[in-house]
């Protein structure tokens, strides 16, 4: 077993637009994710925000005022802010009541908006910083604040991405001045914030166009325009430069990044030199200067300015990932399925191995440190995790092909890529194992049920175990997901749920479970969890339940350190029969999986490793960009 857990917390802090050398970013805290400054002229960094349960939001604005979103365990709360040195904690508006954070946005002259949420609607509201609010617009079902023009005349709130309503303008009133489409003929529509300068308003969109992302912003009176002299195969994000004129593109491509810095008025492209890996974030700043977060497999994040800006120190684990890292190709029917597979060092012959399924289902594996990647060579596994079809980074066609079924064509990738596996002689046969979180714990249950004989041990955590029950009691932005996945409600098409879910194979299932739920997951809830335990039980399948007192997201490290415990001893004794001794937790922060925000941005408040609407689509921070 490894002589301890690699986990780690690693941010791409805020930059103060008046003043850069003051910054925001979130670092551990005792085993808590919560919000730090740092001064970079002195080097030194302040805890602001000391929480039971974490804080995960941080922002920074124009006159250098932190903010954070102060939350509950049901995750609804508000915006609050203080000075950089420090002072009182003050709500950023008064007058708005708790909810879902769904965008924050600080213009010039110290004008905020918000958006605030909860199951039924969104609300943005604006006014002076720590001052009253008023209601700007109040619209049906999930949307976010997405951007402010630096005069406050403008907001930019989105919807989903493939919606007649994908983005919409509004004055500072409440007038909608746009709408503009991403549904039909028009294809998917993220917005990207407005440009940091005062000489105009104009809006910096990305446009899916058949089998290309392009670049399009929007002005007042003139529309949008197109940018289609540069198009992009797979997925993009971009943030606009200090200048306004150019804009800082981030793209994913087979498991990796790239930068490229886009003139749209010269209309030519220059590419950002940075190493060979994953870029977690990337951010443009000052006298083109370049802030990003960098990392491969076998390297923890690290931050890093192409000025040699002082940033914060990451804290990181005490060293590289060992092991041998490659890339797998294995062919399929709608091309070849990209793996990243990590062997443990001194290996001869096959090892067991465990595939890590990623979630989403529009998001994807990255040559990015992942501290259970890190925790399962250690201990003398093989680490496997598949981009199967409808993971990002692959372009559109491999997202939109889901021939065999939702969750099915999923599995039928695990499953051709274990038999490629063992067909080179890597891995053993009978030690395969599962282990997904929230949409990859979905396929970890469905593919033990689908394909009983293939896997010798399974980790759902927080998964959909019954899909009919989970669209019907999760949120309204995972409907929303559910009805675009299965073409309707589960009323609807209930044969297409019915198909697709984990409960309906439950007594087929042979391989040992380890379902870790949570009491309070509000996206996969714990009623339908309960009900595939149920069918568990019935049918006679072994396996055990771990209940976690916190929502589908959590700060704390000690809460993923016990189900890092726990799943490793169960991986272990199922898949090789050892009683091993429970190792030591090695913490460095915020656990978990490598997740970036490098995709088209739909939202303002998404989590980490949470399933997202459309592509994997992050928190994307202008004027500051909080929530």
């Amino acid at each position: 077993m490894s002589r301890g857990y690699h986990l780690y917390l690693a941010a791409l802090p805020q930059v103060c637009a008046a003043d850069p050398g003051r910054m925001v970013f979130t670092a551990d805290a005792g085993g808590r994710c919560e919000v730090f400054t740092w001064d970079a002229v002195t080097g030194a960094a302040r805890q602001v925000t000391d929480r039971p349960r974490g804080t995960l939001h941080g922002a920074i604005d124009r006159d250098a005022h932190i903010w954070w979103f102060d939350e509950d365990e049901h995750g609804r709360g508000r915006w609050m802010f203080q000075p950089f040195h420090g002072g009182a904690d003050r709500p950023g508006l008064t007058g708005v009541g708790p909810g879902e954070p769904r965008g924050l946005a600080v213009a010039d002259r110290a004008i905020v908006a918000v958006g605030i949420g909860d199951a039924r609607t969104t609300a943005v509201h604006i006014g002076p910083r720590g001052g009253e609010a008023r209601e700007v617009t109040r619209v049906d079902g999930h949307a976010a604040l997405s951007g402010i023009t630096p005069d406050g005349r403008f907001l930019a709130l989105t919807g989903a991405a493939g919606s007649a309503r994908a983005v919409t303008v509004l004055a500072d009133d409440g007038t909608v001045r746009a709408v503009l489409p991403g549904d039909g003929g028009h294809g998917r529509l993220w917005c990207l914030g407005f440009a940091p300068v005062a000489d105009r308003a104009e809006l910096l969109l990305v446009r899916e166009s058949g089998d290309r992302y392009l670049l399009a912003s929007w002005r007042p009176g003139s529309g949008i325009t197109t940018h289609a002299w540069q198009p992009f195969d797979t997925e993009i994000t971009a943030r606009w430069y200090p200048d306004g004129r150019s804009v800082l593109v981030r793209q994913d491509r087979h498991g990796r990044s790239a930068l490229h810095r886009v003139h749209l008025v010269r209309r030519t492209t220059e590419t950002v030199a940075t190493p060979r890996g994953t870029l977690l974030d990337a951010a443009p700043r000052a006298a083109d200067d370049v802030h990003y977060l960098w990392t491969d497999t076998a390297t923890p994040p690290r931050i890093a300015s192409t000025k040699g800006t002082p940033l914060p120190p990451a804290h990181d684990p005490a060293s590289q990932v060992p092991g041998e890292h490659r890339d797998l190709w294995t062919p399929g029917p709608d091309g070849p399925v990209h793996t990243l597979l990590s062997l443990p060092e001194g290996r001869r012959g096959p090892v067991p191995a465990v595939f890590l399924v990623h979630g989403g289902p529009a998001d994807h594996d990255r040559d990015a440190y992942d501290g259970v990647v890190h925790s399962l060579v250690d201990s003398g596994f093989a680490a496997v995790r598949v981009n199967y079809r409808g993971s990002t980074g692959y372009g559109p066609r491999w997202r939109r092909a889901f021939d065999e079924g939702v969750g099915l064509t999923q599995v039928a990738d695990l499953v051709a890529v274990r038999a490629d596996l063992t067909a080179r002689g890597l891995v053993r046969a009978d030690a395969v194992g599962l282990w997904g979180f929230s949409w990859g714990g979905y396929l970890t249950l469905l593919a033990a049920g689908v394909h009983p004989k293939l896997w010798r041990a399974g980790v759902a955590v927080k998964p959909i175990a019954d899909y009919p029950v989970a669209s019907r009691t999760t949120t309204a932005a995972l409907r929303a997901l559910d009805e675009r996945l299965f073409g309707g409600t589960p009323d609807q098409v209930p044969e297409r749920y019915e198909l697709s879910s984990p409960r309906h194979y439950a007594a087929a299932v042979r391989a040992p479970l380890l379902v870790a739920a949570a009491t309070r997951d509000a996206k996969c809830p714990p009623g339908q969890v309960r009900g595939y335990l149920a069918a568990l039980r019935r049918a006679g399948v072994r396996h055990e339940a771990m209940w976690l007192d916190t929502g589908h997201n959590g700060y704390a490290a000690d809460t993923h350190v016990a189900v890092l415990r726990r799943a490793l001893v169960f991986l272990d004794r199922e898949l090789r029969g050892a009683t091993p001794q429970t190792p030591r937790p090695h913490r460095s922060g915020d656990p978990g999986r490598a997740r970036a925000t490098t995709t088209p941005a739909g939202a303002g408040t998404t989590r980490p490793t949470e399933r997202r609407t459309g592509h994997a689509e992050g928190h994307h921070p202008e004027r500051p960009a909080g929530g």
